[in-house]
């Protein structure tokens, strides 16, 4: 049956890569991952990188059969009525291809754009309703795609499960997904994202890691978020404490990155998107080869 959970597969690639390389680089990035067997490809929106929409078009034209989703879609890039619009536009294109995430970002790149990030969720809210009132003149897609909200805190993941299908949270260890699952009830989809290092050496592995999340504590959204989950200031000082980074990125071999998705699914989640990390932010395409086995297996 063609549900917007099963069209996600249990587990997809998540990848910021993808919204800074080259058209032919994202092409035949997604082909490889496409085959690979993965049932969903993810990209992120940055003020400095690709729009998200088009990349998504991009990205589903070079392929047959995996969805692609925006993880997120900015909800300041583009007012509702384009973003209903777009989405609408490539999931009768490509039907049950496409998942939209949308989400309300950060205030520090928020405010950079010129806009007032004081409150967000009442933002997200106007957002949606916006995107609901929307006409759409064009031919309506058999199968409209999911929506999923990047919700980490109670009123965003409340709003989720109430206005959208459900939640595609980012830079969050296993016991976010448990706590997601418990304010969204058990019919909303739940899709994280969980960064993974396929390398055996702890230090190396950390070292990764470290790279991978030193920004993302800078930004108030996620570093209050792990305050909730209980990590300290201590935690999140100078990259990250073992502890933290233990907890948010999943490193060793086949087996343990396969368990720690297997976490994920058994606390809730319907999906996870792997994100898998090497030096300088690329993409480790033979990586997601040597995981594939026992990830779609879970």
């Amino acid at each position: 049956m063609d549900t917007k959970r099963t069209r996600l597969g249990r587990v997809g690639v998540w990848h910021a890569a993808l919204g800074r390389v080259s058209a032919d680089a994202g092409r035949d990035a997604v082909a490889e991952i496409e085959r690979l067997g993965y049932g969903t490809l993810w990209f992120g929106e940055g003020s400095t990188t690709k729009e998200a929409l088009t990349n998504a078009a991009i990205l589903l034209c070079a392929s047959r059969s995996i969805t692609v989703g925006t993880g997120i879609a900015n909800i300041w890039a583009r007012d509702a009525t384009a973003m209903a619009a777009g989405a609408d536009t490539l999931a009768e294109a490509y039907p049950g291809r496409f998942a939209l995430g949308i989400g309300v970002s950060h205030a520090p790149l928020v405010e950079s754009r010129g806009h007032d990030y004081r409150r967000p969720v009442a933002a997200m809210t106007a957002y949606l309703d916006a995107m609901r009132r929307a006409d759409y003149e064009a031919p309506a897609p058999a199968h409209p795609a999911p929506l999923l909200l990047a919700a980490l805190r109670p009123r965003m993941l409340e709003l989720a499960r109430d206005r959208a299908d459900g939640a595609h949270p980012y830079f969050v260890p296993v016991e976010h997904t448990e706590r997601a699952r418990e304010v969204l009830g058990g019919e909303p989809i739940l899709a994280p994202e969980q960064a993974v290092v396929l390398e055996r050496d702890p230090g190396t592995a950390r070292e990764y890691a470290r790279e991978h999340m030193a920004p993302y504590l800078a930004l108030p959204n996620y570093a209050n978020n792990l305050r909730a989950l209980g990590f300290d200031d201590d935690d999140l000082a100078d990259g990250g404490s073992d502890r933290l980074v233990d907890a948010i990125v999943a490193w060793g071999d086949v087996d343990a990155i396969r368990d720690r998705v297997r976490a994920h699914l058994d606390a809730g989640a319907d999906h996870v998107a792997i994100q898998p990390l090497a030096p300088g932010g690329r993409l480790p395409l033979d990586h997601l080869g040597e995981l594939a086995p026992a990830l779609l297996a879970v």
